[in-house]
């Protein structure tokens, strides 16, 4: 892994470009100490994930050491990874309060994929692709891509996707509302700088707080999600940063955010 802190924004990536960033153990221990970093540093507001060189995001797994573990008699995993080394993994951090941006280019396949889904916002260069292929191989989209494709497409599209293992391009995507733009590869770093810049416009209370309210209410009825109780909320309700907000607003100046 690389780990990098700039102007609020932590940069992480995947770094093993000879094998398309396929994530093995190690990888997954290093991941997990940098959430816990990401979400208890209150000077990062940003997260920004990618893969190292030009081939791949990630391809998820990596098969080989899978192969070597079942020689060596170590169990087969299924849905999660309690239990295994970096756990949670992001695809099971539902409590990580900051917004994460995946800066996909070309493969993510599996795991990748996968660890697409569960980041807040996706930008795709055009030789992106996705696919979930776990089933030609005899396993199972065991980090939540049988869950969240169905959540994200409409159920029988997803199916398709999950059954065959079927490469979803870029474009399509985007049609699908899986990832928020596609641009051309040389100007996806500018892409992903644009959004960043804008999320780091919003009060990060008010991010969080969103953040927070969107996933936990999405499987509840309409009527109680407006009564349930978001802990970011109460904290962006009786912060310095909701005064400041509005006075900026009349004020007609840029507001200055203190995060509390």
């Amino acid at each position: 892994m690389r780990y990098e802190k700039r102007d609020h924004v932590a940069r992480i990536t995947l770094d093993r470009p000879a094998v398309l960033n396929a994530m093995d153990l190690r990888m997954h221990e290093e991941l997990a100490a940098i959430w816990d970093d990401v979400e208890a540093d209150d000077d990062v507001r940003v997260a920004v994930l990618t893969g190292a060189g030009d081939r791949a995001f990630t391809v998820g797994q990596d098969l080989k050491e899978r192969a070597r573990l079942d020689r060596e008699g170590v169990p087969r995993s299924t849905f999660g990874s309690r239990g295994q080394p970096g756990w949670p993994r992001l695809t099971e951090r539902f409590g990580l309060s900051k917004p994460v941006i995946a800066r996909v280019n070309g493969y993510a396949l599996g795991g990748g994929f996968e660890l697409a889904l569960a980041c807040d916002l996706i930008i795709a260069s055009e030789q992106a692709v996705f696919a979930l292929p776990e089933a030609g191989l005899g396993l199972v989209p065991g980090a939540g891509g049988a869950f969240r494709l169905a959540r994200q497409l409409p159920l029988k599209t997803a199916m398709g996707y999950l059954l065959t293992g079927r490469r979803l391009g870029a474009q399509e995507a985007l049609r699908l509302g899986l990832v928020n733009q596609v641009v051309p590869a040389d100007q996806l770093d500018d892409c992903v700088a644009q959004w960043t810049a804008e999320l780091l416009r919003s009060a990060p209370l008010a991010v969080r707080a969103i953040k927070e309210a969107v996933l936990r209410s999405v499987d509840m009825p309409l009527e109680e999600a407006f009564s349930a109780e978001f802990g970011w909320e109460q904290r962006r309700r009786y912060s310095q940063d909701a005064v400041e907000g509005p006075r900026a607003f009349a004020e007609g100046r840029e507001p200055r955010w203190q995060g509390r």
